[in-house]
């Protein structure tokens, strides 16, 4: 007499395993929140600026202290094709064109050092002592805040490019560049404000 042999075989088929669940956008959020607390934190240094000058009885600027408007004037330019290219980079990386990403990256970084470059040799032009007058303090402030946000922006991107170099970025997730592009635009564009009201109007 025969005997029926249990079976081991489970009673429906294996179900695929989940996909891996979305990984939330944490880099580009915390890039945003930090560009909004640098634009927050740039409109309480122009704001001081802006309405002390506009509270001065006396001239603005003490005798011998001169803004020349060529160096800001170039500064916007590179800094505005600096936006371009990165902006470029951040397009060519999403389609998966990485020879244009690279070359866009490099230029992105090149417009920064000469931005920072090109602030370092206005001071230099201007005559201006940072602990004389409060007038020459707060254009140190503005103009030392740009600088020092650019330089930041250089980091950033130098890291986002490296990581692009090593495979971590296509056009499946592209989030480092984005994240990078958010941060320097509103680096450049608090300097165009500095621009028209400080180098600008003076």
């Amino acid at each position: 007499m025969s005997t029926a042999t249990a079976t081991t075989e489970p009673l429906y088929p294996a179900l695929a395993a989940p996909p891996p669940p979305a990984r939330p956008r944490v880099l580009l959020v915390g890039t945003i929140l930090a560009s909004a607390a640098m634009v927050m934190g740039y409109a309480g240094i122009i704001g001081a600026y802006v309405s002390t000058r506009a509270t001065s009885a006396s001239p603005w600027l003490p005798d011998g202290v001169v803004i020349p408007l060529s160096a800001p004037n170039m500064a916007a330019v590179t800094l505005l094709m600096s936006v371009v290219t990165l902006h470029w980079a951040q397009y060519s990386i999403r389609n998966d064109d990485r020879p244009n990403a690279y070359v866009a990256l490099g230029l992105t970084l090149v417009l920064g050092v000469a931005f920072v470059n090109s602030a370092v040799y206005l001071f230099t032009q201007m005559g201006a002592a940072i602990a004389r007058t409060l007038p020459e303090f707060l254009l140190y402030a503005v103009g030392g805040f740009h600088i020092a946000t650019i330089a930041v922006g250089v980091v950033y991107v130098a890291l986002m490019a490296f990581r692009a170099l090593g495979g971590q970025y296509s056009g499946r997730d592209s989030e480092g560049v984005a994240a990078a592009a958010v941060f320097w635009d509103a680096a450049v564009a608090v300097y165009l404000v500095s621009w028209l009201a400080v180098y600008v109007t003076k």
